[in-house]
């Protein structure tokens, strides 16, 4: 398995921006990565992926132009740009990645998780 690790959540204003962080660990190599996120009593929703290459790119509608999801393979490591926040996008936020192809686009199958970032925007 792939080991993955967040940073970069913490407190911001609406209208601002926070840049979250997914470093990858391990001996397995990563297909697509993508970024979820989970708020209180709600389920895990999926945000955003980006292809192994870093140029095929997915995002969910809510996120469309004020999110943008990067990947430096190099660094072992995927971003989520978050411009524009919302008190709505409060929530932890999760990468996940995959260990395999599904050939399936956007991905339907992901095979490792991180612990979660928490991200709270002010109004």
């Amino acid at each position: 398995q792939v080991q993955l690790v967040e940073s970069g959540g913490g407190l911001v204003q609406a209208g601002g921006s926070l840049r979250l962080s997914c470093v990858a660990s391990g001996r397995t190599f990563t297909f697509a990565m993508g970024w979820f996120r989970q708020a209180p009593g709600k389920e895990r929703k999926f945000l955003a992926a980006v292809a192994r290459s870093g140029v095929m790119t997915y995002y969910e509608n809510s996120v469309k132009g004020r999110f943008t999801i990067s990947r430096d393979n190099a660094k072992r490591t995927v971003y989520l740009q978050m411009n524009s926040l919302k008190p709505e996008d409060t929530a932890v936020y999760l990468c996940a990645a995959q260990d395999q192809n599904d050939y399936t686009w956007p991905p339907a199958k992901w095979t490792s998780w991180g612990q979660g970032t928490q991200v709270t925007v002010s109004s």
